[in-house]
């Protein structure tokens, strides 16, 4: 870092981070075949309509955890909702996003140091400082969901839109 330069709180680093990775996750959420939501590639993984939807709503939804101070995992509901229709996915992106950003928005460093607990039936599972919470069960799950989500589309064929650098369908460095 230069002297004299402003660093972020890392509060702003995170709403950085939502906006910047929404762009990629839209490109490929528009990608998911309309007349194909039902489609899975195996009786035991979520349909591409459940992916889809389950990605687009993991900034809301996650910040909507964050925001507690623990979470007992046996309240879940660990089955993902069937949308209706791609614009259902479209929807919940835009909504989970604006979420998303207010409550990172409004977050006080202080507060990414506060101890978070997951507990089922009321046994520990695990703490972490939210700012933990927030990078790995926002960020990084975010992104593995938009990884599983890229498989789908390859094996339906339709083409991989870029994410970090080209895909073997779009070379953003191609002249």
């Amino acid at each position: 870092m230069r002297s004299g330069t402003p660093t972020a709180p890392a509060t702003q680093a995170f709403v950085d981070e939502l906006r910047a990775e929404t762009e990629t996750t839209r490109r490929l959420l528009d990608r998911i075949p309309a007349d194909r939501l039902t489609w899975r590639p195996h009786p035991k993984s979520m349909t591409i309509g459940q992916l889809g939807l389950h990605i687009a709503s993991i900034p809301g939804d996650l910040c909507n955890l964050a925001s507690m101070d623990g979470f007992d995992a046996s309240q879940a509901n660990f089955e993902p909702a069937q949308p209706a229709s791609a614009a259902a996915i479209s929807e919940a992106l835009a909504a989970a996003v604006v979420r998303g950003a207010e409550y990172l928005g409004a977050l006080e460093d202080a507060e990414l140091g506060a101890v978070w607990n997951l507990t089922s039936r009321g046994k520990p599972v695990f703490s972490v400082p939210r700012a933990g919470l927030l990078r790995s069960i926002l960020f990084n799950h975010w992104y593995h969901h938009r990884g599983q989500l890229s498989v789908y589309l390859r094996l339906l064929d339709v083409p991989v839109p870029v994410s970090y650098g080209r895909t073997a369908d779009e070379d953003p460095f191609a002249a």
